[in-house]
Formats: structure tokens, C-alpha cells, sequence
């Protein structure tokens, strides 16, 4: 048997994982996988998709989760050209969409550097994959016209003034990686008036630990405390949240209680 090395055409492919589910992976997605050479996947991504890689496919775990990279985004750039160069079609795995809150396009951007082709399969972002599976549309007749999605910390780790804006609008409010700036978010509520606006709270969206937590502006830090939410959280401001049916039931405790 020959010892000569097989060539293969260097390749990336960006691929959207979804929220944690692994059967919300696209099944283009699952094509991209079964033709891997080498996976690169994030901490936000569920392990079960790798099986659907080839065996003897490289699997290389780079972390990505928010307060503990494990590599720096220039190290994964370097990475994924080196493997792609050396190896082949290289998958890179990332939570979510790659192009929401993903970094996709700096991925991608550095892959043209090198003149390596890139196919982008998007994936079912947690902003609003995460609310449809619990019933809460982003998007409402009468309520709701539009939707923001925001991310919770910037890069300078400070509260992006987007949410400011979106605090006096009557759009849908969801904001991504913004568990532990929480507090300072519901202050910007509070401030634009909205101590009653709807709000929900959601830890680890389609995952089996997925915990919800429904209240409104003035109540939403309180219990997020008592029911010992973790991220990663989705948190939801607007009027649509008021749809779900355990809001229903906090109307009726309210009313009781007066």
C-alpha cells in the first residue's frame, strides 16, 4: 500500500449548530458534517452533532463560551486555516447562527486572506428559535411589530446603548449574553417607564436543562435569583411575552392578591 499522502482541496465550511437541540441541526448541516475532515466546534454547541463526523475525523474543542474563552478568536482564525491547509475541509462548528453574535464574518474574512473557499450553512439562532419553542412569538399582531436582537455586554464589557433605543420602543427585546448585566438592563427598563412590561428569562434554550422564568420588569431580577438561573440565558422584553401561558396564570395571582 502506497504511503503517499491523499490530497485534499482545502475548504472551510461555517455551520450554524442552533441552540442546543442537536436535531435542530440543519440536514445540510449533517451533509457538511459526514464530508469533515476536521471540527472545530465551540462550547455552545452540542457534542451529539459530532457523531455525526466521520470517525476518524479530527475533533478539536476551542471553548468560546462567554468569561472563559479557552482560545482567543485570532488563535481559532489561525487554527482553522492551519488544519484546512494541512488536512482539508475543515468544519467550523459554532453555536446558534455564525452570523449572529457568531463572529462568522471575521471567520470568514480571514479565510479569504488565504484564498480559501467558505460556505456558510446558517443555523437557528437562540434569539428566535429559543422563544418559538416556548410559545412566545417575536413578532405579534397587535403587539408587536418588530423585534431587536442585542447583544447584553460589548466588547468594551459595558451595556450596549442599543438597548437605551430599544427600551422606549414597543418592539420585542431580546438580548443575548446579558444574564450578568441583568441588573443594569432592568434599571434602563425602569427608566423608559416599563416596571410592568413582560419579561421572560430563559437558561440553555432546547436543551434538556432549559429553565424559564416569566415575570415583568419590576419582579424579573428577583426571580431570575430565586430559581438560580445560569447562562447562557436568553432574556426577553415585550409584550409578547405576556402570550405564554404561565404569564396567564401570574395575571390571575396578581388579580387574587388584590
Amino acid at each position: 500500500m502506497s504511503n503517499q499522502k491523499i490530497y485534499r482541496e482545502s475548504r472551510i465550511t461555517l455551520l450554524g449548530a442552533g441552540p442546543g437541540d442537536p436535531d435542530l441541526l440543519t440536514l445540510k448541516g449533517v451533509k457538511a458534517l459526514q464530508a469533515a475532515d476536521v471540527v472545530l466546534y465551540d462550547a455552545l454547541t452540542n457534542e451529539a452533532l459530532l457523531e455525526h463526523a466521520p470517525a476518524d475525523a479530527i475533533k478539536v474543542y476551542v471553548g468560546k463560551r462567554s468569561g472563559e474563552h479557552s482560545y482567543p478568536q485570532e488563535t481559532i482564525n489561525k487554527l482553522m486555516i492551519d488544519y484546512a491547509l494541512n488536512y482539508g475541509h475543515v468544519v467550523r462548528l459554532k453555536g446558534g447562527d455564525p452570523f449572529v453574535f457568531g463572529r462568522g464574518y471575521e471567520e470568514l474574512d480571514y479565510a479569504a486572506s488565504y484564498s480559501i473557499p467558505v460556505d456558510v450553512i446558517p443555523g437557528i439562532s437562540s434569539s428566535i428559535g429559543v422563544p418559538g419553542l416556548q410559545q412566545i412569538p417575536v413578532t405579534h399582531r397587535g403587539l408587536s411589530e418588530s423585534f431587536w436582537v442585542i447583544t447584553g455586554t460589548t466588547t468594551s464589557g459595558e451595556v450596549s446603548n442599543d438597548i437605551y433605543q430599544a427600551a422606549e420602543s414597543n418592539a420585542t427585546v431580546l438580548i443575548l449574553m446579558g444574564l450578568k448585566k441583568l441588573s443594569k438592563i432592568v434599571e434602563i427598563f425602569k427608566a423608559a417607564g416599563r416596571h410592568n412590561l413582560p419579561a421572560a428569562v430563559i437558561q440553555n434554550g432546547s436543551a434538556d436543562d432549559e429553565k424559564l422564568v416569566v415575570g415583568v420588569v419590576e419582579t424579573i431580577e428577583s426571580l431570575v435569583q430565586q430559581q438560580n438561573v445560569k447562562a447562557p440565558a436568553l432574556l426577553i422584553f415585550g409584550e409578547v411575552v405576556s402570550l405564554h401561558p404561565s404569564f396567564k396564570n401570574l395575571v390571575k395571582q396578581y388579580a387574587s392578591i388584590a
